[in-house]
């Protein structure tokens, strides 16, 4: 559990857990409470204590920029549809939430008993959202440029990568699909289970022919759509 920050002299005093964040981030704030925003979730916000929606806004469109530059410089070639799925595939949820865990941001959130006690930690929607709130904090700490360094640092290994595939899930069955001469695939909730504030989605692709597979879990529907959709392709290509 994250121990919480304290004032001294006027200034933000922080615990060990969130220096050993910041020296993993690669950031040292000299504005440690716009980390402290960004880190503090709606489940524990009040009026004199603002969560990081706001910061997610922004860090949203900071990283948008940078990931656009940095696609655009990389590949003088590309055309305007090659460099998009790129785009996507590197500024999307799933990734900010994968980047959120390698550096152990769910460690060092500030959340609300439920939301802990649901597994607010390792949720993906959680992870994406508190990731792009660090990025604008940095942004506002910083300036553009040190905030361009840490994101083109955290995401150098997709960015090297990211030509590989970079279709998702879904436009990737979408694509086999209309290959065969199928309409695109459609996604049915079939199930919701657990309580309103983690409910757990049973969600089912299916193809035109009557091929389908289910994903169920607690993050965003778009994300379990994803995952049946990827169940769905393993089994098409065999690899299931």
């Amino acid at each position: 559990m994250a121990r919480r920050p304290f004032l001294q002299g006027g200034r933000v005093r922080l615990g060990g857990d969130i220096r050993a964040f910041m020296a993993r981030l690669g950031h040292e704030f000299e504005r440690p409470e716009l980390l402290i925003r960004a880190l503090t979730h709606g489940s524990v916000a009040t009026p004199t204590r603002p969560d990081n929606q706001r910061l997610e806004f922004l860090g949203d469109r900071v990283l948008g920029l940078v990931m656009a530059e940095a696609l655009y410089a990389a590949d003088a070639d590309a055309t305007e549809g090659q460099l998009a799925p790129r785009f996507n595939a590197l500024v999307k949820g799933e990734t900010c939430a994968a980047i959120a865990r390698v550096i152990g941001l769910g460690d060092v959130l500030r959340l609300g008993r439920s939301e802990m006690l649901s597994g607010g930690r390792r949720k993906e929607a959680v992870l994406a959202d508190a990731m792009e709130a660090v990025l604008a904090a940095v942004y506002l700490d910083a300036g553009f440029e040190a905030a361009r360094q840490v994101i083109l640092r955290l995401w150098r290994d997709r960015l090297d990568s990211v030509e590989d595939d970079p279709r998702d899930a879904k436009t990737a069955l979408q694509e086999w699909a209309q290959a065969q001469g199928m309409g695109p695939p459609t996604y049915e909730q079939t199930g919701r289970s657990g309580p309103d504030h983690a409910p757990v989605f049973f969600i089912t692709v299916r193809l035109a022919d009557g091929r389908s597979a289910e994903a169920s879990g607690t993050g965003t529907k778009r994300s379990i759509e994803q995952a049946a959709a990827q169940t769905l392709l393993d089994r098409l290509e065999g690899r299931e």
